[in-house]
């Protein structure tokens, strides 16, 4: 018998995330190109499994908050475009060495590029795209991006650690919990976003508010990712519904619901998180107990409070249709039922 959650998301008759897109379509049409030519390598497997993840799919969000951030602030050069492929790298390599990692076997509904291709061959095209993005990030000629994008990326491997000492461990707290999503994902969303004032060279005020914004946007698509994990349909998922809950992967849904049970449900989480000991109902049974708890309703309440952080910080900017659309993708992350 299928579990109603208590998480609904809105529905809209038109999508920011596309509006956002449209705004800045040249210059993602370039990016586009440089990724494309800067993925290939005399090695054929490299191109193979980087083309076979980057043409996977995906929004190309990251990327698209660069180019919109760089626009906003008036910058009229070209080395955004550079820029905003850098990101897309980066979060390439993040998702090949995170697939091996969490043993994943699909990435947005396809079979994983471990999958295909094994872990050996994903972790080091990883390797490479995180190289050939600091080749990249080294031709704009600028150390203070420099700075950003290599300490993000610094940064992401720290919350990537940080998650394997918390998972299957039910005494995490929130505040650990924050901390990891921090690194592993809200990190570049704060980067991708102030290299766009940076490249623009807006004033400290502009960066800061910017990489602010990134921030709680990243913050809050996270919390959002890990309610879908336990209330989407797969087919809008991306992924098999539960894969968190199958690697004991302890998310903001499961803290609350572990601190808000009794002790019997206490128990029960010890078991499936901590020893992996899964039985048949038992994903159904996590869903039920976060339903009775609202675990899934208070993880969107948080992302909503992350959210209401991000629009403030776009008020120092000047009204426009990119602030705008900007300000309409926060509702959307929040919204997404994919």
């Amino acid at each position: 018998m299928a579990v109603v959650t208590n998480f609904e998301p809105k529905r809209r008759k038109s999508n920011p995330l596309d509006d956002l897109t449209a705004l800045v379509a040249e210059d993602l049409s370039a990016v586009n190109q440089i990724i494309l030519d800067r993925m290939q390598s005399s090695v054929e497997m490299i191109p193979q499994l980087a083309g076979y993840l980057i043409a996977a799919g995906g929004k190309r969000l990251r990327p698209v908050l660069t180019l919109a951030a760089a626009n906003m602030c008036g910058y009229k050069g070209e080395h955004h475009r550079l820029l905003a492929a850098v990101v897309e790298f980066i979060h390439s390599a993040t998702l090949l060495h995170d697939d091996v990692v969490d043993e994943s076997d699909l990435r947005r509904g396809m079979a994983s590029a471990n999958a295909v291709f094994g872990n050996k061959a994903s972790v080091l095209v990883g390797d490479f795209l995180f190289s050939r993005a600091f080749e990249m990030m080294v031709e704009v000629q600028s150390l203070d991006v420099l700075r950003i994008l290599s300490g993000a990326s610094a940064i992401i491997a720290e919350g990537e650690v940080l998650q394997l000492r918390t998972t299957n461990d039910t005494e995490t707290s929130e505040q650990a919990y924050l901390e990891v999503i921090k690194g592993k994902t809200a990190e570049l969303f704060a980067a991708a976003c102030r290299v766009g004032a940076v490249v623009a060279a807006r004033p400290q005020a502009e960066e800061m508010a910017l990489y602010d914004y990134g921030m709680n946007l990243g913050i809050a698509f996270q919390l959002v990712d890990d309610v879908l994990d336990y209330s989407a349909l797969q087919a809008k998922l991306g992924k098999t519904v539960g894969d968190d809950f199958r690697e004991g992967k302890i998310t903001l849904p499961v803290v609350l619901a572990f601190r808000r049970g009794n002790d019997e449900e206490r128990a029960f989480w010890r078991r499936v998180m901590e020893d992996l000991d899964q039985k048949d109902g038992d994903l159904e049974r996590a869903q039920s107990l976060m339903a009775r708890h609202n675990a899934l309703k208070d993880t969107v309440e948080r992302a909503r409070h992350y959210g209401s952080i991000a629009r403030d910080s776009l008020g120092l900017f000047n009204d426009g249709p990119i602030k705008q659309a900007l300000l309409e993708v926060i509702d959307f992350v929040i919204d997404r039922d994919f």
